[in-house]
């Protein structure tokens, strides 16, 4: 068995989908592995360390791609109307593509991977249970992002994050407020008070109450009967009503004008960002307020928010980098290679180094995207709400 690892082209994608480690690991388990050179250039490998690891090192994609099974990506491949090369033209029928894909955005292109004949698992589809959580690309990736999320509005703030009592007088703790208490939320919480600001938080979900709290962070919410379905069976934040929204709205409109620093992190599953913070909030708060909106690639959480900018508005900076995870290149591909390699291996026969999918396994049947010339995921197809 062959698997090919490809170098990234998407634009602000410094990710390399394995590393190293995983490469030993896979070719300890009987596979061949091809690393396209310079896959992982900005994530600090060089072809040289891959090859220490036991990797042959691929010329271009395509000597790569050459009779590979399986090929690894972390960003969904380029398409030739996006403006790049058409990497799904490398893949063959047949083949097996593992990345992140964002399916429930880009139907048409796992379209167009079930017209190709290629079948592809949509990482960020892995179900939210016990086993899978070493697979979960999701929440490693916004683990580093709520980390970075905090540093970089450090950097935007032109004021220190703790007390500090100096003989030319005290310093008073920057306020933060993060908006969004999933992974990326409570891992800012967990930075913010490490830095010494004041933390609160707010989220949808009664449930992130306890964990916001257990952080040292105060939870802000609207507390009614809507709140208690806020949250998936998968743990996802639901979208709420027009109704609570409004009331939401007033709550954080009260609390923002007290905060220095908002962090917003929240996401919807398939759909557009909510709106979280309009600009009349914006012009509510202290000259010299940041916000860092990670949800900006996804329609921003802030309506002034725009992706890879940091725009000035009402004397706020508004920080909307592009993929933040990215921005910490070396660990988050650490991460996201171990997610890939956690839900390969137990599909890589032992004995001979052959591949044997169990097409009935949960995580499979979660993730499979396109398959035998079908599109065929549940949530692609009107079959899964």
């Amino acid at each position: 068995m062959k698997i090919a690892v490809l170098k990234e082209r998407r634009a602000h994608e410094t990710r390399v989908a394995a590393t190293p480690e995983t490469v030993k690991k896979f070719t300890g388990l009987g596979a061949e592995v091809a690393v396209e050179t310079g896959a992982g250039a900005d994530a600090s490998i060089p072809d040289a360390m891959f090859e220490e690891a036991g990797a042959a090192i691929a010329a271009d994609a395509t000597a790569a791609v050459d009779g590979a099974d399986i090929v690894l990506k972390v960003s969904r491949p380029l398409t030739s109307d996006e403006g790049g090369p058409d990497e799904l033209a490398l893949l063959n029928a047949g083949q097996i593509l593992v990345a992140a894909l964002n399916p429930l955005m880009n139907k048409p292109q796992v379209e167009a991977f079930a017209a190709a004949g290629v079948t592809a698992f949509a990482m960020e589809l892995m179900p939210r249970i016990t086993r899978a959580q070493s697979m979960d690309i999701l929440s490693s990736q916004a683990n580093l992002a709520g980390y970075k999320s905090v540093l970089d509005a450090t950097d935007a703030f032109g004021r220190a994050l703790p007390m500090m009592m100096t003989a030319a007088g005290t310093i008073a703790p920057a306020r933060v407020l993060v908006m969004g208490a999933g992974v990326a939320g409570l891992q800012a919480i967990a930075t913010a008070r490490r830095l010494g600001a004041i933390v609160s938080a707010t989220d949808v979900r009664p449930a992130a109450k306890e964990q916001v709290e257990s952080l040292g962070a105060t939870f802000v919410m609207v507390e009614d009967e809507e709140t208690a379905e806020a949250e998936t069976a998968g743990g996802y934040a639901k979208e709420m009503s027009d109704d609570y929204k409004r009331k939401q709205a007033a709550l954080i409109a009260e609390t923002i004008t007290k905060q220095d620093i908002v962090i917003c992190t929240a996401l919807i599953p398939g759909r557009p960002a909510p709106t979280l913070i309009s600009e009349d909030m914006v012009k509510t708060m202290k000259p010299g307020s940041v916000i860092v909106d990670l949800a900006v690639e996804s329609g921003g959480n802030c309506t002034l928010s725009a992706p890879g900018e940091i725009v000035e508005a009402h004397g706020v900076r508004i920080v909307g980098h592009h993929n933040v995870p990215g921005r910490v290149p070396v660990d988050a591909s650490a991460l996201f290679a171990k997610n890939l390699l956690n839900f390969l291996t137990p599909f890589i026969d032992a004995e001979t180094g052959a591949l044997r999918i169990d097409w009935e396994d949960e995580l499979v049947q979660g993730t499979l995207v396109a398959h035998d010339g079908k599109v065929v995921h549940p949530m692609l197809t009107g079959d899964g709400g």
